[in-house]
């Protein structure tokens, strides 16, 4: 994921690199659900979203897992640490 390229992006994440190219260029902004998707898989790669002043940062990996701190829900924005 790090350092990957838009088609593992895209494999991982369940959108089209052909989307995924849309969004990059501006033609065309992201649902909800597909920001969701983009975030799992990211996260599953062990980038951690807080709110922070760079807003992301790498969770511990260990024996090539990465450590997902907190679940995704769909109907909080991206750095939503809740309770």
């Amino acid at each position: 994921m790090l350092g990957s390229s838009r088609d593992e992006l895209a494999a991982q994440s369940k959108v089209s690199a052909a989307t995924l190219a849309d969004f990059e260029a501006s033609k065309r902004r992201p649902y909800s659900r597909t920001l969701v998707d983009l975030r799992r898989a990211f996260e599953a790669a062990g980038v951690e979203f807080i709110i922070d002043i760079d807003g992301l940062r790498l969770t511990s990996v260990t024996d090539g897992a990465c450590a997902v701190r907190e679940p995704i829900d769909p109907d909080v924005g991206p750095g939503h640490r809740g309770k």
